[in-house]
């Protein structure tokens, strides 16, 4: 349970957040942030996201708006439910079957110093076409989808760096992209391949990614990371990474 002391916490990772995973089109409608993108199916680029917990006023009126609004994206309507939804909206959604579909984890740590002595043997990529192919490859997801997740990385604002694993005759094993804001780096987008899982190949590019991060000052990393991947929760851990928050996917008749 978020007290009212974490709030600002979950605010401000909240925020980088979104600045980490830019969304095509933002919209308000009161303290409801409304993010949609016809480019890319993600979940979190297309969500109603509420930030003031004290903000419930004509709720199903707003839905209803809402709703108008995701279809002309051809999109479901989905609430991403925070510790910052009100109380009002979750047993709106409870009394109306609003099922929980997805639920992720945000977690932190602290980047620990960089050994000065240490060479560092992976350097980010310039190539966004080069980054999303190899996340696509090692996903096995639609080759189709690899305009709509260009266009969403080209949009991120904060420098980024698009890391990649490639290994002699099987191309890429493994990628991860880091969002280095002020002095918080967000990891994103880490895959390794299935056949190269569990032999370290995880921690050797999110450990690329931290360092890559507290070379520009980062000191503390944030991720968000579905609370079913048993695996990858204990790879962060292992780093130092403790859970914040949770948030949750919500969608009528899901």
């Amino acid at each position: 349970m978020i007290s009212k002391a974490d709030l600002p916490n979950v605010r401000r990772l909240e925020a980088v957040g979104f600045r980490a995973w830019p969304a095509a089109s933002v919209q308000y409608d009161g303290s409801w942030l409304i993010r949609l993108t016809a480019g890319h199916d993600s979940k979190r680029l297309n969500s109603v996201n509420p930030l003031d917990p004290s903000d419930y006023r004509d709720l199903e009126i707003r839905l209803e708006k809402a709703t108008r609004r995701f279809a002309e994206f051809g999109r479901p309507l989905t609430v991403r439910q925070t510790p910052l939804t009100a109380p009002q909206l979750i047993a709106h959604m409870d009394a109306n079957d609003w099922p929980v579909f997805s639920e992720s984890i945000v977690m932190m740590a602290d980047i620990p110093p960089n050994d000065t002595t240490e060479a560092i043997e992976h350097l980010p990529l310039r190539d966004v076409g080069r980054f999303v192919d190899a996340r696509l490859q090692i996903c096995g997801e639609n080759g189709q989808d690899k305009a709509g997740l260009s266009d969403v990385i080209k949009a991120i604002k904060p420098e980024c760096g698009l890391f990649l694993f490639e290994a002699p005759e099987h191309g890429p094993i493994a990628v991860s992209l880091a969002v280095h804001d002020n002095d918080l780096a967000g990891i994103l987008q880490v895959a390794v391949a299935p056949d190269v899982r569990r032999q370290g190949v995880g921690a050797s590019i999110v450990n690329a990614s931290l360092r890559w991060a507290r070379l520009r000052g980062a000191r503390t990393a944030w991720l968000a990371v579905e609370s079913g991947n048993e695996a990858a929760i204990a790879l962060y851990r292992n780093f130092g990474f403790r859970d914040v928050y949770r948030y949750a996917y919500r969608r009528a008749g899901a």
